[in-house]
């Protein structure tokens, strides 16, 4: 290929979420710069946030995002309720974790089956896969609809829930209700083995990273809604300290802030492979199971295998989810009260794309005077436009369609959330 100035677009990148572009410039055999360029208009949320009653950040952070609603709720609850040294705690945690699992097994199914297995399969999108492999889909779509039902009965509705409130919920489910769940997740679970096995088949590029891991560490059980921040390289904090710790800088070419780990070298990574990484231990047994037959190992570094991590962690939410119900007994009030006070309060939990940091400062009447919110995949994107500048470099002699699907492919590993989710619109490969 000739050593020219090229540009490659994509009218509409489809299967992810938000908008964006790519761009890459090659200087003869080197690719010298990579930008993930996020031009989606801010939306200002933080800003939004000063001024309103501390009860009201569950439900405005909840419209952040329509695949990951609960990780904004429960991180947002957990940073109020911090402010006013509240712990919730008993059968409304349990229930808290439960709603997470079940966004956990939607959001994983969605990516697995209707976002990125067509990249793998050489499918343009998920409907082109179902006209050859229906029963493969359609497995897709009730491992989603096993999730959603999870978040009806718990959160009122599988969209931004309305039932989460600081200090729990405004109603528990009744016995009966969560038990009309069991036999939908005991599908469900075999649905979820049989994806992990279904995707370890998947041939994947050999491509690693050395990036430094971060995620949420619950010693005892895998992390969702609850830890310590954690590295794979000795790094430990608590919440309440994460702004130390997590530096955010805006950069020319996004409107996305980038993050980085004060004084530490390198990029970092946060999501699913960080998590397996870092808590893998904890998995339970059937869970460790689906991790072998998908082919992972103690840990993961390859985000081309990142599909089969969700899928692990899809055994694991489900059988998660079903303990949670066996043991389940109706807590004797839907909430604990959080009397307002100035202070201010951090939460994290474990969106299923990574960390989700909250931080709020309130006013003693329960005024938020301040607000901020650190999302996986602005954490996630300056490791991601390096993985992207090395995984192209070997590839630059490829042509334009297949460079292009190859970007894409590799772009879907991080399943980037930047409304809080990306979606590219245009990428540009410059040869010159």
């Amino acid at each position: 290929m000739t050593h020219r100035s090229r540009s490659l677009r994509v009218s509409e990148l489809s299967r992810v979420e938000g908008e964006g572009a790519m761009r890459v410039t090659v200087d003869g055999d080197r690719v010298s710069d990579v930008q993930l360029t996020i031009y989606e208009p801010p939306r200002f949320f933080e800003a939004l946030l000063r001024g309103r009653r501390y009860t009201e950040p569950p439900d405005i952070t909840a419209r952040i995002c329509g695949i990951c609603p609960v990780a904004y709720q429960m991180s947002a609850c957990r940073a109020i309720e911090a402010a006013c040294g509240v712990t919730v705690d008993g059968p409304l945690a349990d229930l808290r974790r439960l709603l997470y699992c079940g966004e956990w097994i939607s959001s994983h199914a969605l990516h697995i089956y209707l976002l990125h297995a067509p990249d793998f399969l050489g499918y343009p999108s998920a409907i082109d896969l179902a006209r050859d492999h229906r029963p493969l889909v359609e497995r897709g779509l009730a491992l989603k609809r096993a999730g959603n039902q999870i978040m009806t009965t718990v959160g009122a509705r599988a969209i931004h829930p309305i039932n989460v409130r600081v200090g729990g919920f405004y109603r528990t489910p009744a016995p009966a209700n969560l038990a009309a769940l069991v036999e939908p997740l005991r599908r469900a679970l075999d649905d979820a083995y049989a994806t992990a096995v279904w995707v370890g088949g998947f041939d994947v590029p050999d491509f690693t990273h050395d990036h430094e891991l971060l995620a949420l560490v619950d010693p005892g059980r895998y992390a969702i809604d609850a830890g310590t921040p954690r590295t794979d390289r000795g790094l430990a904090f608590e919440v309440a300290d994460f702004e130390r710790h997590v530096v955010e800088e805006q950069v020319p070419h996004s409107t996305a802030l980038h993050a980085r780990l004060a004084g530490r070298p390198g990029h970092y990574l946060t999501g699913p492979t960080a998590r397996y990484t870092l808590s893998r231990r904890w998995l339970s047994p059937l869970a460790r199971q689906a991790a072998t037959a998908a082919g992972l190992g103690a840990d993961c570094r390859n985000p081309f295998r990142s599909i089969a991590v969700r899928a692990v962690e899809t055994v694991y939410a489900i059988e998660e989810a079903l303990r949670l119900i066996a043991a389940y007994e109706p807590p004797s009030r839907p909430a604990v009260p959080v009397p307002a006070r100035a202070s201010t309060g951090h939460g994290a939990t474990e969106a299923p794309r990574g960390t989700l940091f909250h931080r709020y400062e309130l006013a003693a009447d329960g005024t938020v005077r301040s607000a901020r919110i650190v999302p996986p995949t602005a954490q996630n994107q300056p490791a991601i436009e390096d993985d992207l500048r090395r995984f192209v470099e070997p590839r630059i002699d490829h042509d334009d369609d297949r460079l292009t699907h190859e970007c894409e492919q590799a772009i879907r590993n991080y399943d980037p959330c930047i409304s809080c989710a990306t979606h590219f619109l245009d990428l540009t490969v410059e040869r010159r």
